[in-house]
């Protein structure tokens, strides 16, 4: 039962729209296929397997992530730019969580979109960055510091890991007011 007009973007969306709702890792062709009503074997004629589509997740995931950085940002340096990009990136990874874990994946050097979209995405970042004087070596560093401290809170928040009954909001802009003094006063 083949469907008129199914193109990869339209199996990559459908995957996208159902690893939000039940978790990248739960993530299967099967479903993707019955939520297109498409035979499992009607969708290998665009995705190359499990693999594949992840890939593609992580594409798409990537791009998005970084359009929603760039507007965030567009305009801003230092500490504003720092506090919209934190924003975006939890808001991206709050409203698409398989999407979001998708873009974890570190990018497959034999796929010039996969690198491509990840470029994207680090320029954004070196682009905020540079508002504090970091490039090169310590733009690497400092983007991997952001990186970590803010993919800790959101994957932390979306497990439900914090326990205590204080204010998430107040906890993460914190978190983002002591990055912006890290990155003001990075080590040379």
């Amino acid at each position: 039962m083949p469907r008129a007009g199914l193109t990869p973007a339209i199996v990559v969306a459908e995957a996208a729209r159902v690893a939000d709702e039940v978790g990248l890792d739960r993530l299967t062709l099967a479903a993707v296929a019955q939520q297109l009503g498409v035979t499992l074997p009607s969708l290998y004629k665009h995705v190359r397997g499990l693999d594949g589509l992840a890939q593609q997740l992580a594409v798409r995931g990537l791009d998005e992530m970084t359009g929603w950085a760039t507007e965030a940002t567009v305009g801003l340096s230092g500490a504003a730019a720092v506090r919209s990009l934190a924003a975006a990136y939890r808001n991206y990874a709050r409203d698409h969580p398989g999407s979001y874990a998708a873009t974890l994946r570190a990018p497959d050097p034999g796929d010039p979109a996969h690198v491509a979209a990840a470029d994207r995405t680090v320029r954004v970042i070196y682009a905020v960055l540079a508002g504090y004087g970091l490039t090169g070596d310590r733009a690497v560093d400092a983007t991997r510091t952001l990186r970590s401290a803010l993919h800790g809170f959101v994957t932390l928040e979306a497990a439900h890991g914090f326990g205590l009954p204080q204010d998430l909001d107040r906890s993460f802009d914190l978190l983002v007011d002591a990055l912006d003094r890290a990155l003001r006063t990075w080590p040379e």
